[in-house]
């Protein structure tokens, strides 16, 4: 399969630094079938306007981060608009100094659609959605897009849009919003574009600054910022778009707030989110959280700390060697080893492609791979995708740049031993945390 240099590039490099690529997951995609089918199922019911909420759990390097990217690619190319964020110390559920905020705009500046896929995407939307209004208002009535008599047909259409915004919570000023973009844009008034744009984006600090510039008397807030979410997502399909998707990475974060009770202002926020999409309080929307086991099932800190998500997301007396993925929390396995053979043959392809020499790699040069970094102590335990694909890239590299070097002599080396040391202090890090905790 032929994959465009710049692609080949930017997976390589990802994949090297050990983060995960945007753009050309496919190339690589291997195992997680059951996963992506279980995720996909979620996205038929938000299609049909429902909603879903979903945590995946893995040890770091597992491969959280690489399903939700692959999942991103697959939903906007079914029209999706996904929002995606990492939490941090400053990006929080919810905070005292405006954490919960910056969470949100952190995943309004990610909005990303199938023809901007790397975010930036509210202004091509509501401009997409204001065209669209005009083109359908103009064939249905006969009329050319310049004719003066198409301006009341076209506000009447969107009045229809706002007036089934009107019922939720914050909806009124949301649609407010809205009526003045269009306004704008038909008057040509830019400025008054990017304010309003600038007010969806949360960047307003006070209500008195968006009443001067807007005349709205309302700004997104710690507090509320969840229900402007769902409102974009009922807004979104009523500008053709199939749904939105909430993405939400590095939980852990959560668990690692030192204050109890801030801990639990942010549970209570994810208990929140969860109910309104289990009892159908939310439409076309769908949220997926990533998280270690350790931040999930902490008695003390993780979520499970909080009772009344505990008793909704622990499993059941049946599971066991059954894995259920029809329940909210999906918690990945290992790669099988064979799924790791395939895995390094793409990516030792691809590297030659890329680099334009003739794959020197042999398949028993993969499989001798594989058999030493699943062969280290601990390794069962302990060793991610994450760290075999590093290791491989790293072999690919030093066999480029040194054609002398014999494969099966560098994996034999005293040298090759990356892969020991990241189990070993990865092992001893665990240890460590544990005894911290």
């Amino acid at each position: 399969m032929k994959i465009p240099r710049r692609i080949a590039q930017t997976l390589m490099n990802s994949l090297k630094g050990g983060v995960v690529p945007r753009i050309g997951l496919p190339y690589v995609t291997v195992g997680r079938k059951a996963e992506i089918d279980a995720l996909l199922h979620d996205v038929d019911i938000i299609a049909g306007g429902g909603a879903s909420f979903r945590f995946i759990v893995g040890r770091y390097g597992s491969g959280k981060s690489f399903l939700l990217q692959t999942i991103r690619n697959y939903v906007m190319a079914k029209n999706f608009v996904v929002v995606d964020a990492d939490l941090s110390p400053e990006r929080r559920l919810q905070g005292t100094r405006g954490q919960g905020l910056a969470t949100y705009k952190e995943l309004i500046r990610n909005m990303s659609t199938k023809t901007k896929p790397e975010g930036g995407a509210l202004s091509l939307i509501l401009d997409r959605w204001i065209s669209s209004v005009q083109q359908d208002a103009a064939a249905g009535a006969g009329l050319s897009l310049t004719d003066p008599g198409l301006t009341p047909l076209v506000e009447q259409k969107i009045s229809a849009v706002i007036a089934s915004l009107n019922e939720m919570v914050h909806g009124f000023d949301f649609a407010r919003l809205l009526t003045l973009y269009y306004r704008s844009h038909v008057s040509g008034d830019d400025e008054t574009k990017a304010k309003v744009l600038k007010w969806f984006r949360g960047e307003y600090a006070t209500k008195t600054e968006a009443r001067q510039e807007l005349g709205v008397n309302i700004v997104i807030t710690d507090d509320d910022w969840y229900e402007y979410l769902k409102l974009f997502a009922c807004f979104l399909q009523q500008a053709n778009y199939a749904g939105m998707l909430v993405l939400i990475d590095e939980l852990v974060n959560i668990y690692k707030i030192p204050h109890a009770v801030t801990r639990q202002y942010n549970y209570e926020k994810i208990l929140t989110m969860y109910n309104d999409t289990m009892q159908g309080k939310a439409s076309y929307f769908g949220v997926i959280l990533c998280g270690t086991p350790q931040c999930m099932e902490d008695p003390r800190r993780g979520v499970y700390s909080y009772e009344a998500l505990r008793s909704r997301l622990a499993e059941g007396r049946f599971s066991g060697e059954h894995k259920d993925l029809l329940s909210p929390v999906i918690r990945l396995q290992a790669l099988t080893l064979e799924e790791m053979l395939i895995l390094v043959e793409k990516l030792a392809g691809i590297h030659a492609e890329l680099y334009e020499y003739p794959q020197r790699v042999t398949q028993q040069d993969m499989a001798d791979f594989i058999e030493i970094e699943f062969g280290r102590i601990g390794a069962d335990a302990h060793i991610t995708p994450r760290e075999v694909i590093r290791d491989f890239i790293e072999v690919l590299d030093i066999v480029y740049q040194n054609p002398e070097v014999k494969v099966r002599e560098l994996l034999g080396s005293g040298g090759f031993a990356y892969a020991q040391n990241a189990v070993q202090e990865e092992s001893a890090g665990e240890q460590f945390a544990e005894f911290e905790l």
